[in-house]
């Protein structure tokens, strides 16, 4: 296994120009929601020429499946790329990194299952577009995409190194009022004001932050509030993101929320419609067994988790539909440190993702997600720990 392992990240090593090459190209033309076509091509040439078998537009115009080795011969594991931005801001949460690490692993990989003296099993290399907007992997989850997986793996980066995934269960509403239009001036009284019952939902869910648990999160804007001044406005609109720890949070949260949009239209007069989204993203279960694995060898590698660690029970770093993933195949999700204190989701960390000094960092997380996969591939006491462990979770059965 060792031997393996050392393989694979030499073959890692081998082609470090062009992983960085690739994170460059993606980080100068970042690309939205499902639009990610040079990123496609980019991830899907470089792939088939490493001798994957690569099916372009699986299931998604802009996903991906390259797969290596036979999955009757062991166990069947699919590391993850996203690879998505973020408006006008670029690649300011890192998934051209993603990317980077995700094929970097993929080569370590193969490179190891060839060296291997029998079949061990299977890679599949999964890229998983529109992490940011409504989640690719909610649409892939639904065409059947992860049901032959034994485990799931990708590592994301942040301003720290952290091995389980600390993240939230998000649904979005977008809630419309209806009132009745009118002169603002000359007859007020015969309009109904939607958006005075726009500012009052505002408000009110603002009051109930008091009463909220210290891990859920609400947040929200007002989409719509009017033509001109002198028109008592006749509809206003908000888009708000709930967040919990878990599905039975997120359910609880969700009723205290639709409580503060009814009043807003009771105390108004107007009309209240609330739609929220068909499939939420749900909090991440990271898979302790294959986490420990994935720890295990990081450090192996030189990382040291004190440095720039984070604790377990830090502050949540947001939410992915990695977590739906995650009920359905054991997963694991870590962070990484890339040489920066700026934040995810800032014009600095855009500069970060795109720097020389995220390479080190990105590629010691491929060669540990390869690590890992080697360790899955060759014991079979930790694969049963691992599929032990997703049977009984009880979140998955809430």
């Amino acid at each position: 296994m060792a031997e393996l392992k050392k393989v694979a990240c030499e073959a890692i090593d081998k082609v470090s120009s062009e992983l960085n090459d690739i994170s460059q190209e993606l980080w100068k033309n970042p690309e939205l929601n499902f639009n990610e076509h040079h990123a496609h091509t980019i991830l899907t040439d470089f792939l088939e020429n490493q001798g994957f078998t690569v099916d372009r537009k699986y299931k998604l115009d802009t996903a991906f499946r390259a797969t290596f080795g036979d999955e009757s011969a062991g166990p069947h594991v699919a590391v993850l790329c996203e690879y998505d931005a973020l408006p006008e801001i670029g690649h300011a949460c890192g998934h051209n990194l993603i990317a980077e690490l995700g094929v970097a692993a993929g080569v370590g990989i193969k490179t190891a299952m060839e060296a291997s003296e029998q079949p061990i099993g299977k890679i599949t290399i999964m890229g998983t577009p529109d992490e940011e907007n409504r989640g690719g992997k909610l649409d892939l989850l639904q065409k059947g995409a992860f049901q032959k997986f034994d485990v799931a793996m990708m590592s994301h980066p942040a301003p720290n190194d952290s091995v389980l995934a600390n993240m939230l269960a998000v649904d979005w509403v977008t809630v419309t009022y209806k009132g009745k239009a009118s002169h603002a001036a000359a007859f007020p009284w015969e309009g109904v004001n939607a958006l005075d019952a726009a500012v009052t939902c505002y408000q009110t869910v603002s009051c109930m932050r008091q009463q909220m648990k210290p891990t859920w999160r609400v947040h929200g804007i007002i989409t719509k509030g009017g033509l001109r001044p002198n028109i008592i406005p006749e509809e206003a609109a908000l888009e708000y993101y709930i967040r919990a720890p878990n599905k039975a949070e997120l359910h609880m949260l969700r009723e205290k929320i639709m409580n503060c949009f009814e009043s807003a239209a009771t105390a108004t007069g107007c009309k209240v419609e609330y739609n929220f989204s068909e499939m939420p993203y749900l909090n991440v279960i990271s898979n302790e067994a294959l986490a420990s694995s994935f720890e295990a060898n990081a450090r192996e590698l030189g990382l040291d988790f004190k440095e720039h660690g984070m604790s377990t029970d830090s502050a949540p770093l947001g939410s992915t539909d990695m977590g739906n993933v995650s009920y359905v195949v054991p997963s694991i999700h870590p962070f990484f440190y890339i040489g920066t204190d700026e934040v995810n989701h800032t014009r600095g960390f855009t500069e970060a993702t795109g720097a020389p000094a995220a390479q080190p960092y990105t590629i010691l997380q491929g060669k540990a997600m390869a690590m890992t996969a080697i360790d899955v591939f060759t014991n079979n006491d930790l694969l049963h720990r691992i599929k032990t462990e997703f049977d009984n979770e009880p979140q998955r059965k809430a």
